[in-house]
């Protein structure tokens, strides 16, 4: 058998673009000479629809863009990811593959298991499919699944870890598709992006295809959808778990997948800061697309954070599409402002510069009488921190353009940023990446020539909200923070346990501490874009007004 491997970017909600987009996969398959077309999970509503699916018109539309694709498709028979009713009761809905050939729906398929941790929450609005879908195709017997029921293979997890939050489940559909009689299995995702995530995932299908003996094709789904970003990298692996066709990273591709091929193919192993860089860049550039937004508005600081934010805009966008804002006051040295420059000019993006001096001596004009007692402090920091906030959100509504914020993971873990200052913005580009991934990503984009100006690579980090400061005369270290953000936030590690693995224990309590009061300040940030196994937003959902804390004896 002979299955097209069609890895495509759909847009959330766009119907008739999704439509228009599966039939052009569908009509260059055919071309091929595939006997299936795959097309990933929800490829029709684009995923995740989210509330979306809580609308009768929606989900009446798309039934109604289902007959329109299916009418179309003669020659191929294709498998399309969908939401479906139940026939009896409309209120229960299924995440589903629609099995269409010679113009009409052959059967439908339903997802088994369905995720309910960190940014999945797929029992909100779908019931668990009970039952094994096979067809037959081309002389052979082929299963459907659907992503998270490739997911559940004890064997191989006995000896590898899970994913953060991942859950066990009863039933192992892979395993009762073998036992069914199934000679091919397919498999339909929407598997997000996660550092490290896609080795893991290969060596989790070639396992599952080499043990039952069973060739297994797999498409994902590729491209950006709010803070999710998916990977694509779909694969065909043969029974003896050999990949043998594998499409490319991060961006719509579409590759054919032969069932009796043993031939293995190369498979792109990017090292970890490219493949982040990759990935951020797709999130960029797809949410704002997706957005309707053209062009990207940075605050250029000088600093090395600002720095990687625009590198990634400019990729994503093109450099004429993105805009420095530069904002010295009265702290701001003039090397800082020499780098900013330097920057800007390596990557070719155009810069303004707007004093803020002015700006933050009216502000403390108006304020005299009141603070005029008091010793100046992180009041008069912020008031650095949202005068830049508000001139960038200015240029964004005179002349169009997002905002990115540019606040890493670190920062925005302790609160080391100003609501309504720094974390202004219309999407946060490194919420998710610790501050020694910055620096990792930093010099991994010199390695090829210099784009980063060295220096804002090696001088200490520092907001220059007050003479002579850095960041390290509040926080720890940043490789000694990174860690303990890395063990509290994407492994729930206690503060007691993080101490015993050897961290100083005033350090772990503070950046607990920290943590856990600055949830705040999160809520209220711009959507981050995940691409560790634990991201601020969607897929962490902490109490703000709550009292526990555990105690460090």
């Amino acid at each position: 058998m002979k299955i097209a491997l069609c890895q495509l970017n759909p847009t959330v909600g766009d119907l008739p673009g999704n439509v228009a987009k599966i039939s052009d996969f569908l009509a260059r398959a055919k071309a091929l000479g595939a006997d299936v077309a795959l097309l990933s999970e929800l490829a029709l509503t684009g995923s995740p629809p989210r509330d979306l699916l809580l609308k009768e018109a929606f989900l009446d539309d798309q039934d109604a863009a289902l007959s329109e694709l299916a009418a179309g498709i003669h020659g191929i028979t294709a498998v399309v990811g969908m939401a479906a009713r139940h026939t009896e009761d409309k209120r229960l809905l299924y995440n589903s593959a629609a099995v269409i050939a010679d113009g009409r729906i052959i059967a439908v398929g339903h997802k088994r298991l369905l995720p309910n941790y960190d940014i999945f929450d797929d029992r909100r609005y779908f019931t668990p499919g009970s039952e094994t879908l096979i067809f037959t195709v081309a002389g052979m017997k082929a299963a459907v699944t659907i992503c998270e029921d490739a997911w559940n293979e004890a064997g191989f997890w006995s000896t590898n870890s899970r994913l953060t939050g991942q859950k066990t489940y009863e039933h192992n559909p892979i395993e009762d598709c073998a036992r069914a009689g199934a000679q091919v299995i397919l498999n339909l995702s929407a598997s997000p992006f996660q550092a490290g995530k896609c080795e893991l995932r290969r060596r989790m299908l070639s396992f599952a295809a080499a043990k039952y003996g069973l060739p297994l094709a797999f498409t994902n789904q590729v491209g950006g959808n709010d803070e999710f970003i998916f990977d694509g990298a779909s694969l065909g692996v043969s029974g003896k778990g050999r990949i043998t066709a594998c499409c490319r990273s991060f961006e719509e591709d579409l590759v054919l997948f032969d069932t009796h091929s043993q031939e293995e193919v190369k498979v792109e192993q990017p090292s970890p800061p490219e493949e982040v860089f990759r990935a951020l860049v797709l999130g960029v550039r797809d949410y704002m697309e997706k957005c309707a937004f053209e062009s990207a508005i940075v605050g250029l600081s000088g600093g090395i954070d600002s720095a990687l934010v625009c590198v990634i805009a400019a990729e994503a966008l093109g450099r004429r599409n993105v805009s420095g804002v530069i904002m010295p006051s009265m702290h701001t040295s003039e090397s800082s402002l020499a780098d900013a420059n330097a920057l800007a000019a390596s990557i070719g993006i155009s810069t303004v510069t707007v004093p803020i001096t002015p700006v933050y001596d009216a502000f403390m004009e108006s304020l005299h009488d009141l603070f005029k007692d008091e010793k100046p402090g992180i009041a008069e920091e912020n008031i650095q921190a949202r005068a830049r906030a508000t001139i960038l959100m200015a240029i964004s509504n005179k002349f169009g353009g997002m905002v990115l914020a540019t606040g890493n993971k670190s920062e925005v873990s302790v609160g080391y940023c100003t609501l309504y200052g720094d974390m202004a913005g219309g999407l946060d580009v490194l919420g998710d990446v610790p501050k020694t991934l910055v620096w990792e990503m930093s010099r991994w984009i010199n390695t090829n020539g210099v784009v980063i100006p060295p220096v804002i690579i090696e001088k200490a980090p520092s907001a220059e909200l007050a003479p002579g400061q850095t960041d390290q005369d509040t926080l720890p270290p940043y490789d000694v923070l990174d860690e303990i953000v890395r063990l509290y936030i994407e492994e729930e590690r206690g503060a007691a346990e993080i101490i015993r693995m050897g961290y100083d224990r005033e350090v772990v309590a503070s950046a607990v501490r920290m943590i856990d009061t600055s949830e705040y300040k999160r809520r209220q940030s711009a959507p981050v874009l995940k691409v560790t196994g634990r991201a601020f937003g969607f897929g962490r959902r902490m109490p703000i007004a709550q009292r526990y804390r555990e105690v460090v004896s």
